[in-house]
């Protein structure tokens, strides 16, 4: 089964203040890169939405090997950047959707995630505690919904609409929780560099 990984970055960070995907982790790499370089440890076919507005993070992306799609409507929400993606890569057997603000997601929930991706009516997700987290995996039957997002809400929808479908896996990860709203998210401690 070949499963594609799919990087949401064309956020508008409003609430951060300035473009946070861009903002450096304590080893200066910027934490959207950190976000790319897990996807490509696991899959080796990974695409990247950003907005028109957005050259910088779109090379950096690009220089990490993912093919860049451009969201023209990023203010439309996080659901029209997926849809974006999944028509650039429709032909794939499944998808694994990461966001770019999320940079502490360990590789190994990655993998796991991907791995129990094995039907086309599958959606997969970590499970830390009783917490439902990111990456979410999709199999392709659900092509159709997800071009069709919209919104803010991203794929939530679909995931509660399909709970016969859903297999939770559980990971020894908090990063599944962890993602960056605020600059104080980037406290000293969450500043340091995902282990690998």
């Amino acid at each position: 089964m070949s499963i594609t990984g799919i990087l949401l970055a064309a956020g508008l960070s409003q609430r951060f203040g300035s473009n946070k995907l861009l903002q450096p982790l304590s080893d200066q790499t910027p934490m959207v890169v950190h976000c790319a370089r897990r996807l490509k440890a696991v899959l080796s076919e990974n695409v990247a939405v950003v907005g028109p507005d957005d050259a910088t993070t779109a090379e950096l992306l690009s220089r990490e090997g993912l093919q860049v799609v451009i969201n023209p409507h990023p203010d439309a929400g996080m659901g029209s950047s997926l849809a974006c993606a999944i028509r650039a890569v429709h032909e794939a057997s499944g998808w694994l959707v990461m966001l770019g603000d999320m940079p502490w997601i360990d590789k190994q929930t990655i993998r796991a995630v991907a791995t129990e991706l094995r039907q086309p009516r599958d959606i997969v997700a970590p499970l830390y505690g009783d917490r439902r987290g990111h990456p979410v995996g999709f199999g392709s039957a659900y092509v159709r919904d997800l071009i069709a997002l919209d919104g803010d809400q991203g794929a939530r929808a679909i995931v509660n609409a399909n709970p016969q479908h859903l297999t939770l896996v559980s990971v020894n990860d908090p990063g599944i929780l962890r993602d960056v709203d605020y600059p104080e998210d980037l406290s000293s401690a969450e500043h340091q560099v995902p282990s690998s």
